[in-house]
């Protein structure tokens, strides 16, 4: 009985140097290679999403949607298509810095929907613009503000645990009220731009190690999101919340 070949896997870097990159309206470079699990109409939108003020903080990058991103040691290898013996090892996502530029190797064969392939852009993205940019005051004053009314939920296991960390009074609760504003505000970035390209439902971000931040305070910290990168012409913002049978 025959069976299937192997997947082909090679190195990052001759992934780069064999793929095209395009360019996006908003400057966002993105390649795609192997047989991804993503339309190539999805993934144009998906990263047109992204609001110019925030693609600002994305040069020198390029975004790689590849089947599987591998990781083996200290080595990261590249499959084109999907490989059940190769997905123990892979990761969502890997970024290498290779010459002078970063690039960003996501696995859309690994989570297969569109959802979680554009949220795990999303993430890369909104974590990118705080890197590059730093954390808005607003959204600071904001977000803290939910804290001492102990507004029920966080954004993500990261900014729940530092959340906890900066509210125990110990010495380094500065450090961790950082950590907390810096997590707390990659997540909005990403989840907003997620409603951007998807009619996202808040019970579909839901996750079991967190509660998620209650409706109504997520929904302000994405308005404060959408007010400092306004959406794209042809992309639209809103919050609505109940849906009509």
């Amino acid at each position: 009985m025959s069976q299937a070949a192997p997947a082909i896997t090679r190195s990052p870097a001759d992934v780069v140097k064999d793929t095209p990159v395009s360019q996006a309206a908003n400057g966002i470079c993105y390649a795609v290679s192997g047989q991804v699990s993503t339309g190539e109409a999805d993934l144009e939108r998906m990263v047109a999403a992204v609001p110019r003020s925030a693609a600002a903080a994305l040069s020198r990058k390029a975004y790689y949607f590849v089947p599987l991103t591998v990781s083996q040691g200290d080595d990261t290898l590249i499959a084109d298509r999907y490989d059940v013996t190769l997905s123990d090892d892979a990761v969502c996502h890997r970024n290498l810095n290779l010459g002078d530029s970063q690039c960003v190797f996501i696995s859309t064969r690994l989570m297969d929907d569109k959802f979680s392939v554009a949220f795990e852009f999303y993430i890369n993205v909104g974590h990118a613009v705080v890197e590059r940019a730093g954390v808005s005051q607003e959204f600071a004053d904001l977000a803290w503000k939910q804290v001492e009314a102990s507004v029920r939920g966080e954004t993500s296991l990261d900014a729940w645990d530092a959340r906890k960390l900066a509210s125990a009074g110990a010495a380094d609760g500065e450090k961790y009220k950082n950590e907390f504003l810096s997590a707390a505000f990659a997540d909005s970035i990403s989840i907003y731009l997620l409603s951007l390209y998807l009619d996202v439902d808040y019970y579909d971000l839901r996750e079991r190690d967190y509660p998620l931040l209650a409706p109504g305070p997520l929904a302000e910290g994405l308005r404060n999101v959408a007010e400092l990168f306004p959406p794209n012409p042809g992309f639209e913002f809103a919050v609505y919340y109940k849906r009509r049978s």
